[in-house]
């Protein structure tokens, strides 16, 4: 179940997240939400 969770993410972060998601977008031709690009390299980062 996912949570909806309010946080502050420095503008050098949010433009890397954006290339991330850009690049997603490009492979797939599903849409791919700026949500699911952050919890999968938050996911990357706890391992």
């Amino acid at each position: 179940m996912a949570k909806r969770v309010t946080i502050v993410l420095q503008d050098d972060l949010v433009k890397k997240l954006r290339e991330k998601q850009s690049k997603l977008i490009k492979e797939s031709t599903k849409s791919v939400s700026f949500s699911s690009v952050v919890n999968v390299y938050v996911r990357k980062g706890l391992k």
